[in-house]
């Protein structure tokens, strides 16, 4: 096997330029005569905007213009829609919000865009958005979840019944009542999944230029044509054609970025005003208060059991926060968070549902897992509790309770159906790594130094691949293959990963694979990347292009090898007369199809084409043991040990998986233990808008994890991949909580929510103690 081909731990390839500071990112970009723009975000949460002066602004230095919610509507700017609601699914009837550019007559959260000031620098910008004198009229808010759903609490929106933005519901009712009616034992938890912010390495930023009766928007985005499709469509009512979308390099996205905002047209409407280039850079605190958050859910749910500790069924009942907006994929985390209750185990009856409810916050998103992590947090720790009910070793009643993998596939009572998996193969290996048995000892250890140890086991399986995708294989005059990719990769390693895959197949060398992708005039179409699709959908187009490229070449080859086609093989790389030593390369009859003369017209000119893939969602899943201790005098919870075996399928680069595995582990566990927006409940304001107020995980917050794989290949894509970039963020959580409350119950502290953080950890040994 070549060392670039599938399953080799290849290097990175794109790691050069970033360490060495050659990439390239939206504020690296300078075009001639660029203006730079400030936005002005409501300081309420829940006001009505009365008037607007901008004379003082309009009058400061180097001040360019000032665009307001009433420009934009009588320049027929339309609004940011949801990609879809439940609704649109056969699902309940919702409240469908428009998200305009910038808000004309009301605030409905701390962040909401009210002016769009463009001067000659950054500062002059700045400055003069200070100056714009905006008359409001405070209104009461609500920005916990629970107040917003209550009946008579203050509306996020007046057109609409009630702050319930969407009902879901699913499984059925009178089949979990009847099995909690004859179950043996029945436990209960109440959770609440705290919210939390991306804060990507690099904010979102824009430039806009309008020239030529077209636009340009250069943006952070996961996403190009998505955005493309929303601002050429619903926001500016003009051709796609008439819009190119360039992504450059990306600091980071983790579902943020796969959104579009207002900030994307705003520089595209302000060039258009002035005939000049337009950017914008969000602060820190812009991105706190202004990027999508994640999580957000209180949930109550309830599991029964029988007398040997099968799960008979599982009821639900949760609120979800989607802020003031529903965003364009809002529903998503909603729709996930219920759909992936059933995990791992064989649950005969169900009853779950959410309200998605409306409050005066930051619009909620899609973040690292999307629903994913709330699911694994609820099923998890109602395991945990059942096997304290039941006196059951936690790990006995999971193994109790896994799909078998004969079962496969196997159809949950939420509508998903498992293609493969091996639940108790991924949990032995876990435990081994983990040195489960030899737990006791080291709790010996802690003990004898004051300290309190514990530890869990929790299994995870999350839903990864959405839509279907498209890609290109080009060769060039050169014999040299270029990859047009309809994904996107901001962090991934996919100029690696397709490259080992198209190397592999078609025996070209790696080191010469170009490889392209981020702009709607280079790459016909493309979906983006997020849900962890790429390697799957993306990389299954690939194969289809591959494939192509081989047929379409055969003909040729025959040809130049005056060969029937049916007689050759192809493999590594070059084209052979069975039987014979005759043989041309795959490179070689690329070039051939550029010869300006001596080819039959049937060959055309040029060597290339194009696959699309369309395939159900695979089914990562893995298995977490996590080990801490907890200092019983400060509340401080410190990660000792923590192991992970994760299926996600046949494996392209193990390196690249690692690291994804690692990065999505602290961020889960940066929610498990710090991480938390958090928003006055009375005036709406947040409290975390700064890296002063929001905690995120260190280095030494993080323990040197224990990885290793079991490939179990999905059935359903021909790659037999699975998604690997958001499993670390779905186990966490539980495992991080479920092991804080090993070590807590012996001192009588039987629940915590998120955030861990020292001072709550102490204060419910404090409560526990009186």
């Amino acid at each position: 096997m070549s060392r670039f081909g599938i399953g080799q731990p290849v290097r990175r390839v794109e790691d050069q330029r970033f360490l060495t500071g050659r990439s390239r990112y939206v504020d690296d970009i300078q075009l001639p005569h660029l203006a730079h723009g400030a936005v002005v975000m409501s300081p309420h949460a829940h006001a009505v905007i009365k008037k607007i002066n901008i004379e003082n602004a309009i009058a400061s230095p180097g001040v360019l213009c000032v665009l307001t919610g009433a420009d934009a509507k009588q320049d027929n700017l339309g609004g940011i829609p949801p990609l879809f609601m439940p609704e649109d699914m056969g699902g309940p009837k919702g409240y469908r919000t428009f998200r305009p550019l910038l808000e004309a007559a009301k605030a409905r959260y701390v962040g909401d865009r009210i002016a769009f000031v463009v001067a000659e620098t950054p500062e002059q910008a700045l400055t003069a958005a200070e100056r714009v004198e905006i008359d409001y009229q405070p209104l009461p808010a609500v920005v916990n979840v629970e107040d917003a759903a209550k009946e008579g609490a203050p509306k996020v929106w007046d057109e609409w019944t009630s702050n319930m933005a969407f009902p879901l519901m699913m499984g059925k009712k009178d089949a979990a009542d009847a099995a909690f009616a004859q179950a043996k034992h029945v436990v209960s938890v109440r959770l609440y999944n705290n919210r939390v912010s991306a804060n990507a390495m690099e904010p979102r930023a824009a430039i806009g230029d309008f020239s030529n009766d077209s636009f340009t928007l250069h943006t952070s985005t996961q996403n190009p044509h998505g955005v493309r499709s929303i601002l050429a469509g619903p926001v500016f009512h003009i051709p796609e054609t008439k819009l190119r979308v360039i992504a450059p390099d990306v600091g980071g996205g983790f579902g943020m970025k796969g959104d579009i905002y207002p900030e994307d047209g705003l520089v595209l409407w302000a060039s258009r005003r002035l005939g000049r280039p337009v950017k914008w850079v969000a602060t820190r605190t812009e991105s706190l208060l202004g990027d999508n958050h994640g999580r957000d859910q209180l949930i109550s749910a309830e599991m029964a059991l029988d007398e040997n500790g099968k799960i008979l069924a599982i009821r639900a009942q949760a609120l979800h926060a989607v802020g003031a907006y529903v965003t364009n994929a809002g529903v998503v985390p909603v729709l996930c968070a219920l759909r992936n209750i059933p995990n791992v185990y064989v649950v005969p009856a169900l009853h779950v549902a959410a309200k998605a409810i409306f409050t005066h916050t930051t619009p909620l998103g899609p973040y690292r897992g999307a629903g994913r992590p709330e699911a694994a947090y609820l099923t998890e720790r109602l395991m945990d509790e059942a096997a304290k009910k039941t006196g059951i070793d936690p790990v006995e009643l999971r193994r109790r309770n896994y799909i078998a993998p004969g079962a496969m596939p196997y159809a949950t009572g939420t509508g998903w159906t498992y293609d493969s998996g091996d639940f108790a193969k991924l949990t032995d290996r876990c435990l081994e790594i983990a040195d489960w048995n030899g737990f006791a000892s080291r709790k010996k250890v802690s003990e004898g130094k004051g300290k309190l140890r514990g530890r869990s086991l929790i299994y995870y399986l999350e839903d990864s691949g959405v839509f279907n995708e498209r890609m290109e294989l080009r060769f060039d005059p050169s014999g040299t293959a270029t990859i047009v990719a309809g994904t996107f990769s901001h962090g991934q390693g996919h100029a690696t990963t397709y490259a080992q895959m198209v190397s592999e197949w078609l025996g070209v060398p790696f080191e010469s694979i170009r490889f392209v992708q981020g702009d709607t005039d280079q790459v016909p179409f493309g979906r983006g990347t997020y849900a962890s699709r790429s390697a799957m959908l993306g990389g299954s187009a690939l194969k289809g292009a591959a494939d192509a490229i081989v047929e379409k070449a055969r003909l040729l080859a025959a040809h130049l090898l005056e060969a029937s086609s049916q007689d050759l093989e192809f493999k590594e790389g070059k084209f052979r007369v069975a039987g014979t030593d005759r043989a041309i390369a795959l490179t070689d009859v690329a070039k051939a199809f550029h010869r300006p003369v001596g080819l039959p017209p049937q060959f055309g000119v040029g060597l290339d084409a194009s696959g699309s893939s369309s395939h159900p969602p695979t089914f990562p899943n893995g298995c977490h043991a996590c080990e801490l201790e907890i200092d019983p005098e400060t509340g401080e919870v410190l990660i000792e040990r923590y192991a992970v075996v994760d299926d996600v399928g046949r494996v392209i680069n193990p390196m690249i998986c690692h690291g994804q595995i690692e990065g999505a582990l602290a961020q889960g566990i940066g929610q498990a233990l710090m991480e938390n927006v958090a928003f006055d409940r009375e005036s709406g304001q947040m409290l975390s808008a700064s890296f002063m107020d929001y905690a995120m995980p260190r280095a030494t917050d993080v323990p040197q994890y224990a990885l290793d794989f079991v490939d179990v290949p999905a059935r359903t894509n021909p790659l037999g991949v699975k998604g690997v970039g958001e499993a670390g963020c779905v186990g966490a959580p539980p495992a991080v909580m479920n092991a804080i409350l090993d070590a807590l119950r012996p001192r009588g502290v039987t629940h915590l929510d998120m955030p861990a953080t020292p001072r709550r950890v102490w204060e419910a040994l404090l409560a526990a103690r009186t």
